[in-house]
């Protein structure tokens, strides 16, 4: 999706964590439904990231810096 929206041309870059910059930034495909409206998934709790960590085999401290923004808690 990067490549095809040209997100480099126009000076948009991303950080180590995968977030835009400038921040106050959105890209995306957006495609209008009348049946469409917006939700939230929430904050993601220690335990769901010791599990997803677990899954995906991954260690837990690289996990909260992909999902920091998303996190309920504060990392140590």
């Amino acid at each position: 999706m990067w490549r095809l929206l040209g997100a480099d041309k126009v000076g948009i870059t991303l950080t180590e964590s995968l977030a835009m910059q400038p921040a106050a930034l959105v890209l995306g495909l957006y495609f209008a439904s009348a049946r469409s409206s917006y939700f939230s998934t929430g904050k993601v709790c220690k335990d769901q990231v010791e599990d997803y960590a677990s899954r995906k085999a991954m260690d837990v401290r690289t996990v909260e810096k992909w999902l920091g923004p998303c996190l309920a808690y504060d990392v140590e």
